[in-house]
């Protein structure tokens, strides 16, 4: 008989995982815990919190959500961070420009994003989508740049009867 914590904490993981965009399992093997709290308070300013769960449980809880995983995802001591699209985009350029990352500590294992199974690449890979403001940003970009065109087009006679009268007084001055 399934120990009825268990069987609450697969309930609340399906559920949220059911409401979740995204999420990002990685692997936290050899991870200290001053690494862990930096690692968790950068996600935290973020908006997204890190948490380490039972694999079997987040079997179950995929499972229940309609997701088939890998034999392979879920092995080793493992963290979730699920959320958004932009919680799970900002969970990867976390992790991946995070210290433990760097020394090997920190691995990227797999996740899901708008309902597509990832593997370790996929994973990683969500840190190179440009974010929420990078967007905005582009789409501002190319928004603006027929206008900027059009008002280039526009000076340009202005300035150029500028210039040549400009030069035109000049020939005249030294001559008077």
């Amino acid at each position: 008989m399934p120990n009825l914590i268990n069987e609450i904490i697969v309930r609340q993981l399906s559920d949220e995982f059911a409401r979740a965009e995204g999420l990002v399992i990685v692997s936290v093997n050899g991870l200290t815990v001053a690494e862990s709290e930096s690692l968790r308070d950068s996600l935290a300013e973020r908006g997204v919190r890190l948490r380490l769960v039972r694999n079997r449980l987040a079997r179950l809880a995929l499972k229940n959500r309609g997701l088939e995983t890998p034999d392979d995802l879920f092995m080793g001591s493992l963290a979730c961070a699920w959320g958004t699209s932009e919680d799970a985009i900002n969970v990867a350029k976390v992790v991946k420009g995070s210290a433990a990352k760097k020394t090997g500590k920190l691995v990227f294992k797999g996740g899901f994003f708008e309902g597509n199974l990832l593997d370790a690449t996929g994973a990683a890979a969500l840190a190179e989508l440009p974010g929420k403001n990078e967007l905005r940003a582009m789409t501002l970009s190319v928004l603006s740049a027929p206008a900027r065109s059009m008002a280039a087009l526009i000076q340009a006679p202005g300035a150029s009867l500028a210039r040549v009268l400009h030069a035109h007084s000049e020939q005249a001055a030294p001559g008077t």
